[in-house]
């Protein structure tokens, strides 16, 4: 990692979130100081643009064209870095290339995925190579899933504090976030519903809540997901589906195999909807909405109907002044077997898909090139249970995050 020129380059700088992020490395740390970085992408010309909206502050930013599709581009970029930090999605479609250049050099990386069945992919294919060459590959360091990753992590650091016990019981519920839709988000749930759509045995591995962890995980607890609206005695609130409990929720179950929270641990995400007949009535809607969509995504015509006419498209997203305007609040609560319970708030000060999530991905980029010894083994990790402490403070000084117990 020493030798490396830079340590962090953003690979798909010219994407919607990419230059989001290159806005705030280049606002947070500059180019050249603290934080070494570099800005990559496939278009040269693109790339010159991303730089020019940057401002004189980047006046030194180096510009690197590589392209995934050409294998030999993406050695030689992750020959200069410590880090790649890559936005090129969907990933199911784009982003082997680069774990394979990054499992094969030893460079760590960082994404944004939110592709369960990508990950699972790449799992089965690349995690030997990783851990063979010392590579750290940490995907879903966005909105999905750091909030809920590190919120647990968070959550759980308190209960052995308080009662010196794990929580064992634990439901992560979003009280109230606003945001503007993504079209690379879109584009990411509309191919996972194609590709399921067409694959019952994708379709099997996907209902798994414990797709992502290792094969000697020995987690054994039955889990509950939330399909149609309940109510939660925690919150005195009906609950509706979330959309990103299916990455989430398995990124969670993942941190908890190998951060060894609690065999038994339960978990599950939703959104809060009020109490009353109003509450429920709305969760119900969530619902039906939700299945609707995934349904519509399922088909080809009627995704092809969404595509052309409802959706937004990759590329497309909210306005800087709506990225900012953007907040979200999230609550976990967590049980012991003894019965003592903890709840946590944890907050972020931006729109969760973009504005938020380029800060968080950011600063896990950040953490990996210069918190984490070197001599940490490769692999596939999570955030938690590769970034843990270090993140935490990251998030909280840097990013816009708050995590407090209430």
């Amino acid at each position: 990692m020493s030798d490396s020129t830079y340590d962090v380059i953003v690979f798909g700088a010219t994407s919607f979130v990419g230059q989001i992020l290159c806005q705030y490395l280049t606002d947070t740390y500059g180019v050249d100081g603290e934080l070494k970085w570099a800005a990559a992408g496939r278009s040269e010309t693109k790339l010159q643009q991303v730089k020019e909206a940057l401002g004189s502050k980047a006046d030194k930013l180096a510009l690197i064209t590589a392209n995934a599709n050409d294998d030999a581009s993406l050695e030689a970029l992750c020959a200069n870095t410590a880090v790649v930090i890559s936005t090129v999605g969907p990933y199911a479609l784009y982003g082997e290339p680069m774990i394979r250049a990054c499992t094969s050099t030893g460079t760590d990386y960082c994404d944004l995925t939110g592709e369960a069945q990508w990950i699972a992919d790449m799992l089965e294919k690349y995690e030997a190579a990783a851990k063979a060459s010392g590579a750290r590959i940490v995907h879903c360091c966005g909105f999905d899933s750091i909030p809920s990753d590190m919120g647990v992590f968070f959550l759980q650091q308190q209960a052995k504090k308080q009662f010196n016990a794990p929580a064992t019981r634990v439901g992560m519920r979003v009280k109230v976030a606003k945001g503007g839709v993504s079209g690379g988000t879109v584009a990411s749930m509309m191919n996972i519903a194609e590709e399921a759509a067409g694959d019952p045995e994708l379709r099997r591995k996907l209902a798994n809540p414990y797709l992502l962890c290792p094969a000697d995980h020995g987690l054994t607890a039955r889990q509950h997901s939330i399909a149609m609206p309940e109510y939660d005695d925690d919150f005195r609130a009906w609950v509706a589906p979330f959309v990103m409990d299916a990455i989430n929720s398995r990124i969670v179950h993942r941190s908890n195999a190998l951060n060894g929270y609690s065999p038994a641990m339960t978990y599950n995400e939703g959104m809060l909807t009020g109490d009353g007949i109003g509450g429920r009535l709305k969760a119900l809607g969530i619902g039906v909405g939700t299945g609707l969509f995934f349904g519509a995504a399922a088909l080809a015509p009627t995704r092809w109907a969404l595509n052309k006419f409802v959706v937004p498209q990759p590329g497309e997203g909210p306005s800087p002044e709506a990225q900012k305007a953007g907040f979200y609040d999230i609550r976990l609560a967590g049980h012991t077997d003894q019965g003592d319970t903890l709840t946590v708030k944890v907050t972020g000060d931006a729109d969760p898909g973009y504005g938020s999530t380029a800060k968080l991905l950011g600063q896990a980029g950040a953490c990996l090139a210069k918190d984490i010894p070197d001599d940490a083994p490769g692999g596939f990790w999570t955030t938690s249970s590769l970034l843990g402490e270090k993140l935490l403070s990251r998030l909280q000084a840097h990013a816009g995050m708050t995590f407090e117990v209430i």
